[in-house]
């Protein structure tokens, strides 16, 4: 079922495919009774489930992708940057513990928000919105750098 699944929500992570076929099994599993090929009705239900993460995971990359369009050279480490690394480490030092975590697991570890969510204790929806809460902090805080 994973592998089924792999298919159809079209990301690296094996995870996601593991959620879409479990998903796809309990949504099976509630609605059994009115499967007249309970097998084919099985992996009916696991590619919807795949494809709904699959649509899920392609919204949050176009979010991320305008997002991190905006705010990558905050995080470039060449040399014409220094001065702006020094800017974003000192602006991260001024979020709190949580968020600042998020974001250094997500910009340099390149860690998935499900990973940052295991290695943080936290659900993946707290790790987006941790981070997104901390993306907006570090734009504004920078900004206000800017200004002075």
């Amino acid at each position: 079922m994973v592998l089924y699944a792999r298919q159809w929500v079209a990301s690296a992570s094996i995870a996601d495919a593991e959620d879409s076929a479990q998903e796809g099994f309990v949504r099976f599993w509630k609605s059994r009774d009115r499967a007249d090929d309970p097998v084919a009705y099985l992996y009916a239900c696991v590619r919807s489930a795949a494809m709904d993460q699959h649509r899920q995971n392609a919204g949050r990359r176009a979010r991320e992708s305008i997002a991190f369009q905006r705010r990558e050279s905050w995080f470039e480490d060449s040399a014409e940057s220094i001065g702006d690394a020094i800017d974003v480490q000192e602006a991260l030092a001024e979020l709190p513990e949580g968020q600042r975590e998020i974001v250094v697991l997500k910009i340099w570890g390149g860690l998935t928000f499900a990973q940052i969510a295991e290695v943080a204790k936290v659900s993946a929806n707290t790790a987006a919105s941790r981070y997104r809460y901390a993306m907006e902090k570090l734009e504004a805080i920078l900004s206000d750098e800017v200004g002075r």
